[in-house]
């Protein structure tokens, strides 16, 4: 079963469209959501929670839809959204006690625990947090009324590389364990290489890949070795590739093929998920300048 569906989704607004989205998220597992800035990532959660109408498509979450069941499916999901809303005048107490109301299994313990641990003053207004404890703020409600799904907008942002991390542990330990559901945006692709089961990555407002950590593994490859093994019909088969003094470096899902042809002279290493986004976003700027050199030669040769 997947606790989110999205089937064919369109979204305009000025310049910017999403254009027939599709991806599902698993249920019991982590799936990262990737994308450059612009990409569109925040826009699919809004849609995701109803906060804007998508154009055409369904979106489901756990096979209902959020604009007919809003109250059931939110009290089942800890949102963490990147920009925070909370009432500067407030102390965490007063919010507490105005959240709690909306949520059938709100632990009012649990919550104190995660403020002990994220080091949040219970009576101090919000107003004298900063923005790393805002987010973590954010963290501690979404994590303190047993969601089943959690919904998480780059949560990482703004904290220290050391609560990072724990955060990190608490989404492997407490969630994973449990068999809750994580969908993880975040720019920060380090964070994804250490608790992601599934990616799907976004840019210029359509799907790129959407696929297990495990086939994205099998699939593609960092291959390099001397640039004078390195022919056109080889070049062919690399998605994208540099060359240096010292020989090339490319990304390529015919990994086999290099390997029998120059077996311990080539080296061929697992792409990690930073690197598989920054070799196909050269690849498709790479391809968008060629394309656009070749209209434009086109264009000449009209006209003479």
């Amino acid at each position: 079963m997947n606790a989110i569906e999205l089937k064919d989704v369109s979204y305009q607004t000025g310049a910017f469209q999403l254009k027939d989205v599709s991806f599902n998220v698993p249920k019991g597992f982590v799936t990262g959501f990737i994308g450059g800035n612009g990409a569109g990532k925040t826009t699919i959660i809004r849609l995701i929670m109803d906060l804007i109408q998508s154009k055409n498509g369904q979106i489901s979450v756990f096979g209902k839809s959020m604009k007919s069941n809003p109250v059931e499916l939110k009290s089942k999901i800890g949102f963490v959204y990147s920009e925070i809303y909370f009432n500067q005048k407030w102390s965490v107490k007063k919010l507490e006690n105005i959240i709690a109301p909306f949520y059938d299994n709100w632990d009012h313990k649990l919550f104190i625990n995660y403020l002990s641990f994220f080091q949040l003053p219970y009576k101090n207004k919000i107003k004298t947090f900063s923005t790393g404890m805002k987010m973590k703020l954010s963290l501690a409600i979404a994590f303190s009324h047993h969601a089943e799904l959690f919904i998480l907008d780059e949560p990482t942002s703004g904290l220290d590389p050391l609560v990072r991390n724990e955060l990190l542990e608490i989404i492997q330990q407490e969630l994973i364990d449990e068999e809750k559901t994580v969908f993880f945006s975040t720019h920060i692709i380090s964070d994804l290489e250490k608790v992601a089961d599934y990616i799907v990555y976004l840019s210029d407002g359509e799907i790129v890949f959407y696929e297990s950590r495990d086939k994205l593994s099998q699939k593609y490859k960092i291959v390099s070795g001397s640039n004078e093994d390195l022919d056109k019909e080889l070049e062919e088969l690399l998605i994208y590739s540099e060359k240096k003094k010292t020989g090339y470096i490319g990304l390529t899902e015919y990994y086999q093929t290099f390997n029998e042809l120059f077996g311990d002279e080539v080296e061929v290493k697992d792409a990690t998920i930073e690197q598989l986004m920054i070799y196909l976003e050269k690849s498709k700027k790479q391809q968008e300048l060629k394309n656009l050199t070749i209209r434009e030669n086109n264009h000449e040769t009209t006209i003479n």
